[in-house]
């Protein structure tokens, strides 16, 4: 082989070699010694992974954290009740997941604090919801948990894992104190965690509905939005599904949060009621969403 020839083939493969080395680095070098984020290859097939010039995959993005309102002034944690610029109908149901710390001798003797017929319910009429569980109902109904926390319907918020009082007086609760009630909320995210549900969202939920500056300054820097409500069913205690129905029809306006309950022992009707509530509101052009798509407005 003459050195020509042997120049023009090593002059054509350094050519490839080139064209193959500006793909991968997007025509230019990176400018921090090989720590930039790399691209999916175009070619690739769908959901196959970037992966680097030694053969790593690059981590797959994860999924979008939902949105947060910043404290306010003082330190205190920003309190949601409902949407109001929203002018589309637009309305989420919320369901408060209660047992206290001590009731598991209750629930041992039989005493349900779940309603797996709710649900199913939810399912079944495909209403996008959110479950404010204390870290104790977790505990006690892991398989649940873990069921609702790993269903794309729904999502998962805090309510406390001891459902005791963060301002008192609350209903009779016992109280807790501002470095007990910080505590409260992180054990009820373990308890989230322990069960494997994953559609968790930073939102934060009162027991009672009992708060004070005291407390929105206790939770400042925990990254969470205290979420409240407008709209109050009724349900609690309830043994006419459609006074509840009637109560919730009446209150719901363009951006409105609904509390409602995931107690059977507590709130024996509200299956019933939300079998009415749904269809009614659809028929007056309304459409449920989870709470993280109402604080992102």
């Amino acid at each position: 082989m003459t050195n020509s020839v042997r120049s023009v083939r090593l002059a054509a493969a350094l050519a490839v070699l080139g064209a193959v080395l500006a793909g991968c680095a997007g025509g230019s070098a990176p400018s921090d010694g090989g720590r930039a984020a790399l691209r999916t290859n175009p070619a690739s097939p769908a959901g196959t992974p970037a992966v680097s010039p030694a053969g790593t995959p690059a981590p797959a993005p994860g999924p979008a954290r939902p949105p947060t309102i910043a404290p306010g002034p003082g330190g205190l944690t920003a309190v949601f009740e409902r949407a109001r610029q929203r002018t589309d109908k637009t309305v989420a149901l919320t369901f408060d997941a209660d047992m206290t710390a001590d009731q598991g001798p209750r629930a041992a003797q039989g005493e349900r604090f779940d309603n797996p017929s709710l649900i199913t319910a939810l399912r079944t009429l495909k209403v996008p919801s959110t479950v404010f569980m204390t870290g104790r109902w977790a505990e006690e109904y892991p398989d649940q948990a873990k069921a609702i926390g790993t269903d794309p319907m729904f999502e998962i918020a805090n309510h406390s894992y001891s459902h005791h009082a963060f301002a008192s007086p609350c209903y009779g609760l016992p109280a807790l104190d501002p470095a007990a009630a910080r505590a409260d909320v992180d054990r009820a995210f373990a308890a989230f965690r322990k069960a494997g549900a994953v559609n968790t969202v930073p939102y934060f939920r009162f027991p009672g509905g009992c708060y004070d500056d005291r407390a929105l300054r206790a939770l400042s820097t925990s990254g969470i939005t205290a979420v409240q409500w407008d709209v109050v069913s009724g349900d609690a205690f309830a043994k006419d599904p459609d006074t509840v129905a009637e109560q919730v029809l009446a209150g719901v306006r363009p951006g409105s949060v609904v509390v409602m309950h995931c107690t059977r022992s507590a709130a024996p009707v509200t299956e019933q009621a939300v079998r009415r509530i749904v269809p009614e509101l659809r028929a007056r052009g309304y459409r449920f969403v989870k709470v993280s798509e109402l604080v992102g407005t």
